[in-house]
């Protein structure tokens, strides 16, 4: 049997490395090279798919049995094309998403909805704002009057996009709390605007934002399609034993 796994996320490339030691069963990755640290190898591939039509013929073509999405849960496009194309074939699909952080004692959050949600809030809340959502949404923040930016992204933005004012930092995680702490307080942040993409790498800054009693602009996850998911790597690897075991 052939899996193609969606990946972007730690979880899928754990995932993938723990699948290929499954018997009879042959791993597929598929990359949205989103970043120059995506490299390929012999079982993966770099890049879109064309939408639904050419989601649905590479899984013809490759002769793809089993479909797990483990993208980003703010991929929301490429999870709502995954559906609809396992749908057309009468794939087993599978979503692994991690779980989502949640608010704790002392934790002073606002949730919205979107990241254009929470660039329309902030001239009311903010002055100093540590904007931690990716390279790719900085724009919507770019017109903001009045309010100084420290952002952080793991590699430059595109030379088209437009910066928002104030200091871009390239960084990748894991973040160690004691270093967020110091980074907020060096830059006198007095907000932070964040997507709850869960998990352990970046964490830390919801932390450091809460023991420094800095507010939190929460981005909301999109809602995901339907479909059976599981929030670990394990669980991933059970459901695809179950298969291949009713299978063979």
């Amino acid at each position: 049997m052939i899996v193609l796994i969606l990946g972007g996320t730690q979880e899928a490339a754990e995932l993938a490395k723990e699948a290929v030691n499954l018997p009879n069963i042959e791993v597929k990755v598929s990359l949205a090279g989103r970043t120059s640290q995506a490299i390929a190898s012999n079982n993966s591939r770099i890049g879109g798919f064309g939408g639904v039509a050419g989601l649905t013929q590479y899984l013809k073509a490759e002769k793809i049995d089993l479909l797990i999405d483990a993208t980003h849960p703010f991929a929301a496009k490429i999870s709502e094309n995954a559906a609809i194309a396992a749908e057309k074939l009468e794939l087993p699909r599978l979503m692994l998403v991690r779980p989502q952080w949640e608010a704790v004692k002392d934790d002073e959050w606002i949730e919205v909805e979107t990241i254009q949600a929470a660039a329309g809030i902030l001239p009311s809340l903010a002055e100093r704002v540590f904007l931690t959502i990716g390279r790719q949404e900085l724009t919507a923040f770019a017109q903001i009057e009045n309010i100084w930016f420290l952002m952080r992204a793991i590699e430059k933005p595109s030379p088209h996009i437009i910066l928002p004012k104030g200091l871009l930092l390239l960084d990748r995680g894991p973040f160690d709390r004691d270093l967020e702490k110091q980074l907020l307080h060096k830059y006198n942040i007095d907000t932070v605007v964040s997507k709850n993409s869960g998990g352990n790498a970046t964490y830390a800054k919801i932390i450091a934002a809460r023991e420094l009693g800095i507010k939190v602009i929460m981005v909301k996850r999109p809602i995901l399609p339907q479909g059976e998911c599981v929030e670990d790597v394990e669980a991933a690897l059970k459901w695809v034993r179950g298969l291949v075991i009713g299978n063979w």
